[in-house]
């Protein structure tokens, strides 16, 4: 029996950076998904990944495809070096944005396809942020039960604030109104929080006010054609395994508007047998939190080509 206790994760947005991607040029399957990308989007999504400006790239309509891409470059690098490697792997996730590289690296989006849904997603959500301005708040030093208490005692959802992101132990993101948002950052601080640390993000992900976007991504992906997965690929909403093509849509439609389960998808994966996780992506972030979820997982990033080069598993 094959041995697939490997898990592949990858990061979301907001770890982009200019320059990301530069160094994978030399590799050809690398090289060939930033073309593509190019080419579908009808501008130089490379040139903006390579070289910036920074201002640019940090805009979500960019931010996102460029993540994604650079993402799927990795994978493309890395499985041209480690044949063998899905062979291995029980199961794939990805934070927000992450989840669909996850979703194209086992099979299920292809990557033509994910460019522009990608893209859709992310300019849905831009605009949807636009007609309803918002933002996110990393509250670090309480546990999960003791944030939703703090976003409870503000108001909630009549305030226009929410639980968005269940990111580890002591780091939970909250999203909403901004003055909802100043409030709760006041109050954590008051309840013995270490941080309350606005996000640079202009968009209240992960909550109801992105119904908009939600619907127009619907449409989106009513376009799109998706297939089984060759590893069953966690969901974001239900912290659980999906393979079937319809429940992964409506999954994904789901996770515009509703909190990130994180923790708890890490703690399936783990419980399932996976004893070491593997986060492919421009930053190193989510294999961090999966350090603070599971101690005992073992964890690796590969974020640059000399970090493909000198890949063992």
């Amino acid at each position: 029996m094959t041995d697939r206790s490997i898990a592949l994760i990858f990061p979301g947005q907001g770890c982009q950076f200019v320059g990301m991607g530069a160094d994978l040029q030399a590799i050809p399957e690398a090289r060939a998904a930033f073309e593509e990308a190019d080419d579908l989007l009808g501008f130089y999504l490379s040139r903006l990944c390579f070289e910036g400006p920074e201002a640019l790239l940090n805009d979500t309509a960019n931010t996102q495809p460029a993540v994604y891409v650079t993402s799927i470059a990795l994978w493309r690098a890395l499985e041209a070096r480690c044949l063998s490697l899905p062979s291995r792997v029980g199961f794939l996730a990805g934070h927000s944005l992450g989840e669909y590289t996850a979703l194209t690296v086992a099979g299920a989006l292809p990557f033509r396809q994910g460019v522009l849904l990608v893209a859709a997603r992310a300019e849905a959500m831009r605009d949807a942020g636009a007609s309803t301005p918002g933002g996110m708040m990393a509250i670090l030093g309480l546990e999960k039960a003791q944030v939703a208490q703090l976003v409870a005692d503000i108001g909630g959802e009549r305030a226009g604030l929410w639980v968005a992101n269940d990111n580890a132990p002591g780091q939970v993101v909250i999203a909403g109104a901004r003055e909802a948002l100043e409030r709760a950052g006041e109050l954590a601080r008051e309840r013995g929080a270490k941080r309350a640390l606005p996000l640079a993000v202009s968009v209240p992900c992960h909550t109801p006010l992105m119904k908009a976007a939600a619907e127009r991504l619907s449409e989106a992906l009513e376009r799109t054609t998706f297939q089984r997965p060759w590893a069953p690929v966690v969901s974001n909403v239900t912290a659980s395994p999906l393979s079937d093509p319809a429940e992964i849509k409506a999954a994904l439609i789901k996770q515009l508007s509703s909190p990130v389960r994180w923790v708890e998808s890490v703690e399936k994966m783990a419980s399932a047998g996976a004893a070491q996780m593997i986060e492919i992506g421009p930053k190193a972030v989510v294999s961090g939190l999966v350090k603070r979820i599971c101690p005992e997982v073992v964890t690796q990033a590969v974020t640059t080509a000399a970090e493909i080069e000198c890949f063992t598993f």
